[in-house]
């Protein structure tokens, strides 16, 4: 009666090694892809060039520019919004590059589990 669910001659552990081996590169892999976007900033603007808002890829605010036309003390509620529609766009543009990386680097794997039966 033949085994069901087995590994014949042994191929498992060898396999394993590898995967280990594999993972631990893409994670080496990961973590040096995360200082470069860490260090990079990202830039967006609303109201036609009006407010220009300047992120760094650890998710923090380092600019904010302001032309003179758009501080209208009768209009705050608008400066706000321009605001924070710039950094929206500024954090969404960080985002989309830190996704990209990491899907070069996992090379479709759907997730770092994909298709493994664990």
């Amino acid at each position: 009666m033949a085994k069901r669910g087995g590994f014949p001659g042994g191929g498992m552990p060898g396999n394993m090694n590898n995967l280990m081996k594999q993972a631990q590169k893409m994670q080496k892999q990961m973590e040096e892809n995360q200082k470069i976007l860490e260090e990079k900033e990202f830039t967006a603007t609303a109201g036609g060039g009006a407010v220009e808002v300047t992120v760094s890829g650890k998710k923090e605010v380092t600019k904010v520019k302001l032309t003179e036309e758009v501080v209208d003390p009768d209009d705050i509620e608008m400066l706000e919004d321009l605001i924070m529609a710039a950094t929206n766009e500024a954090l969404r543009k960080m985002e989309e590059e830190q996704a990209s990386a990491m899907s070069k680097l996992t090379g479709g794997l759907g997730g770092l589990g994909g298709g493994f039966p664990f």
